[in-house]
């Protein structure tokens, strides 16, 4: 059987890919937020994950306002990304695992899942950047499964979901029939609202909080409507569902904190970082 060697969340906000394209993970500004990805790649080398399922949300590249599935799984052969309008580079192709794609798939649906299955899919800056990330060189030595979950258009998937989706998805890798090693990527946020009366909003107590859950109380956050979750990270801050899904892929068992970062702001976002892994 498959076996999963860890998870890691990180943000995911455009301007860092063209803070990429333009070298500055030195300036000043961007020094903090890239500081904190050394130790993730070390980790990554010794972990040497062959696959690395990818939760993340689609801004309108793939999905927009009018088909909006609540969640959907690739499988598709490869993924590319496209121009989004923020200047972001493009990047290489992504080869897909389609036999975990279906396995992951199959059994999602078999928990009572509406899924929507995409044999086409394009990737946006949500899924290349934290992968560009952990791999600079772009030269990807891994397969991928993209996870999208809603964030963008009401209504969206609550927290209890949520977790039970990164669940499931844990439990299909743990039941996969190969000996491949697999590591999970959450993607988006911290606390952050780009427009309205708030535009600009950040909350570092509750990010904290919450990030320092993931490894006490992981599900602390399911106690937390979807509304209630807006108010306190922001209207873009529901991101965080993407973490939680990560961490609870991982299952139930205690998670080991290896590395964490945070840092205020990048683009007016709070920029979070953390890897986890199964104890034991």
């Amino acid at each position: 059987m498959a076996s999963i060697v860890g998870g890691v969340a990180t943000s995911h906000v455009p301007a860092i890919g063209r803070a990429i394209a333009n070298n500055l993970q030195d300036d000043p500004y961007w020094k903090p937020f890239f500081a904190g990805f050394p130790p993730v790649r070390d980790w990554i080398a010794e972990a040497k994950p062959d696959v690395v399922v990818v939760f993340y949300n689609d801004h309108g590249l793939n999905f927009f306002l009018d088909k909006m599935p609540t969640f959907a799984v690739g499988a598709a052969p490869s993924y590319v990304n496209a121009d989004e309008g923020w200047g972001i580079p493009s990047v290489p192709a992504f080869t897909g695992d389609l036999d975990l794609s279906w396995q992951i798939i199959n059994h999602l649906v078999a928990a009572e899942f509406d899924i929507t299955t995409c044999q086409e899919m394009l990737v946006d800056h949500a899924f290349t950047l934290p992968m560009a990330l952990c791999w600079p060189d772009q030269n990807w030595p891994v397969k991928v499964v993209p996870v999208c979950i809603n964030t963008v258009q009401f209504p969206l998937p609550s927290a209890k979901r949520c977790w039970k989706l990164g669940e499931e998805v844990g439990k299909a890798v743990r039941d996969w029939k190969s000996d491949a090693r697999v590591m999970f990527l959450g993607t988006g946020g911290l606390s952050h609202q780009l427009d309205g009366e708030r535009a600009g909003f950040i909350n570092k107590q509750f990010d904290l909080e919450f990030m320092e859950s993931l490894i006490a109380n992981p599900k602390w956050a399911t106690q937390f409507s979807i509304e209630q979750l807006v108010e306190k990270t922001g209207t873009q801050g529901v991101e965080l569902l993407m973490w939680l899904a990560t961490r609870a892929a991982l299952g139930d068992g205690p998670v080991r904190q290896v590395h964490a970062n945070y840092h205020i702001p990048i683009s007016n976002t709070a920029s979070g970082l953390m890897v986890m892994e199964p104890r034991g």
